[in-house]
């Protein structure tokens, strides 16, 4: 289908799996399984529906005539109807109590909320999968020393396998958040127009423990016992929808920032992400190989974070027990986000799956920096030989100031290793000099950190939730 918009989402970005979560397949029969266990809950308390009306039900649960629904729905102009009056035309025994006493949002939103929560298992699934790869990573350079930076300029030394901890120390802070979500989620449950429940009241005879328990037990047939809203208008509060958009976009923020560390790191030659045998960089440039799925997090991860905004003035704006201009903004950005989301992850895994290492660029670069940072300690060494520290320290000065306007200006070596070698206040010799500016001697603590973090925080966390044979593909 090329002659009209199709959502690049779909044709290019989200997994099969997660489309099928926000697809109508899934949509619709969820409904037709929570118009099921309302008519199953209703018998259990009394009602006059019967077993042959229930299996009627549940033999055309997933067998949805979308024409009818479709055909239907040019007519009345109401979804949810059409859908009722399409699942009378296969049930007709169980037609009279479909929807019985609901309104429209029993389906609407409590599948709303199903769908959010089956999404949001398998973001945890696929966050989970990044931070396994990313912890094989970090131990297996957990002691190559690289550069550290703070405003962008070289400032110490650190280890591949340490930096690779801070971005799985943000995806640490994701799942925490994630999981509070997940556990925190809330079906509407069966609450009728304005919240009342005054049309199950009425279908009770007055009834208030029936229709107490009839919430209860509809909630506990999908899953959700206990978790439900005991207080709501029409609908449940989209405040709910805020909650979810937003664990959504702190997991968008840590693929943001790991995406630019290694656009940037690409751009160093030190680390690329994967690049296959018949990829093209550039139309114009043959030669490059651009970040272009580091890019592409970035960008959609920008996506998600922008579109936080949405489902928060939507809550903020619901007047009274509900108006319906919640639904049509509702439905494109909380499947959208997911959809996205989904793409980040994806490209997240693929990437952290194959990230390849250039140990000796790394390694240039860094001798490059070091001589600079390891200043300190070839005056300490001269100190030790009888040097005053405080004219060794203009001295430095003065040959750093040489060094780098050689480096900045004449595009040529560091040379401060020479300049000190050959300068006799300091009294070193070159190897003395080269021995007191070994790398490995300037990560501090990086590779235990990396360890204690490893076996501390990470593990714990992969042991739990941590699922075997996931496998993602990128279509671009």
């Amino acid at each position: 289908m090329h002659d009209r918009y199709q959502s690049p989402l779909s044709t290019r970005y989200a997994s099969y799996e997660m489309q099928y979560i926000f697809s109508d397949d899934n949509k619709f029969i969820t409904w037709r399984k929570l118009w099921i266990a309302l008519a199953e809950a209703e018998k259990e308390l009394g009602l006059n529906i019967t077993d042959e009306q229930i299996n009627e039900l549940r033999s055309h649960v997933d067998a949805i005539n979308y024409e009818v629904a479709i055909e239907r729905e040019k007519q009345t102009r109401h979804d949810v109807m059409s859908h009722v009056y399409a699942y009378g035309e296969q049930c007709p025994k169980a037609k009279p109590m479909i929807h019985l006493g609901a309104t429209s949002c029993y389906v609407g939103d409590n599948t709303d909320v199903l769908i959010m929560y089956n999404a949001l298992l398998l973001i945890r699934k696929k966050l989970v999968k990044v931070i396994d790869n990313l912890k094989r990573f970090a131990e297996n350079y957990k002691e190559l020393p690289t550069l550290a930076y703070t405003h962008l300029q070289p400032a110490q030394l650190t280890t591949v396998g340490k930096r690779a901890c801070l971005w799985i120390q943000d995806l640490l802070i994701d799942l925490e958040y994630l999981n509070y979500t997940i556990n925190s989620l809330k079906l509407l449950g069966v609450k009728g127009t304005t919240g009342t429940q005054a049309s199950f009241l009425n279908l009770f005879d007055g009834d208030h423990e029936k229709v107490k328990k009839l919430d209860d037990l509809v909630c506990e047939k999908l899953g959700f016992k206990d978790r439900y809203f005991k207080i709501t208008g029409q609908t449940y509060p989209r405040k709910q929808d805020t909650m979810v958009l937003n664990v959504l976009a702190s997991i968008a923020q840590s693929a943001y920032k790991f995406s630019n560390d290694l656009r940037l790191l690409q751009s160093f030659k030190e680390i690329e992400e994967p690049f296959e045998e018949n990829q093209i960089g550039s139309s114009a440039m043959p030669y490059k190989r651009n970040p272009m799925r580091s890019e592409r997090i970035s960008s959609l991860s920008r996506y998600v974070i922008a579109n936080v905004i949405n489902p928060a003035i939507t809550a903020a704006t619901q007047w009274f027990e509900r108006t319906l201009d919640d639904s049509a903004n509702k439905r494109i950005v909380v499947a959208e986000s997911f959809l996205a989301l989904d793409g980040i992850l994806n490209l997240y895994i693929n990437i952290t799956e194959n990230l390849v290492v250039y140990p000796k660029i790394i390694e240039k670069r860094v001798m490059d920096e070091l001589p600079f940072m390891a200043t300190e300690n070839v005056m300490m060494e001269a100190v030790k030989k009888g040097g005053d520290r405080q004219e060794l320290h203009e001295r430095i000065r003065l040959h750093s100031m040489e060094a780098g306007k050689r480096v900045k200006e004449m595009g040529l070596d560091n040379d401060l290793i020479s300049r000190i070698a050959e300068d006799p206040l300091f009294k070193l010799n070159i190897e003395e000099i080269k021995a007191a500016i070994i790398p490995s001697n300037y990560i501090g603590r990086s590779k235990e950190q990396v360890e204690e973090f490893l076996e501390q925080e990470v593990n714990p966390v992969l042991n739990e939730f941590l699922e075997k044979n996931i496998k993602v593909e990128i279509n671009v």
